[in-house]
């Protein structure tokens, strides 16, 4: 059974744990911001989401496990569309297409955007191919990032 848990619901316990996920170098190597981040900035940070409703981020929690995080960035409610990301628990592999699978419904069935748009890092090859799995079509390149989208009516 899949849980989404919203980041301004966690308890410190869960927080502490995406920190641990998010400055693995494993993770923080393919984020725009790779720095090593701290605690206090942490808990800033989701305590801010509380006043944003341009962002939302999940704990995603399959079973007993925890397996990843998925967010939902520069949520524009009148384009409808949002820019969307994910990363897996670092211990737990093979849960990209769980996390893939709660991106879309979500932002489709819930947040009822109608395109879904995705920024990876050029060499980030592992996750171009898990978009290309669910149909996201590259719309733009440069020397740093691959522009990906999924519309809803394309899916």
């Amino acid at each position: 059974m899949i849980q989404l848990i919203n980041f301004i619901d966690l308890t410190l316990e869960e927080k502490k744990m995406i920190l641990l996920w998010r400055n693995d170098t494993s993770i923080k190597k393919w984020m725009y911001n790779s720095d090593y981040i701290i605690l206090d900035t942490h808990l800033q940070y989701i305590e801010s989401l509380k006043k944003r409703d341009d962002r939302i981020y999940f704990l995603v929690k399959n079973d007993n496990d925890y397996i990843g995080v998925i967010d939902f960035t520069s949520i524009d409610y009148k384009k409808k569309e949002t820019e969307i990301g994910l990363y897996s628990n670092p211990n737990i592999m093979g849960n990209g297409k769980i996390l893939m699978n709660n991106i879309i419904d979500y932002g489709f069935n819930n947040l009822k955007l109608d395109r879904l748009c995705a920024n990876l890092l050029i060499n980030n090859i592992k996750a171009y191919n898990l978009y290309l799995k669910f149909d996201f079509k590259e719309y733009k390149k440069d020397k740093k990032l691959i522009y990906m989208e999924l519309k809803n009516e394309n899916r």
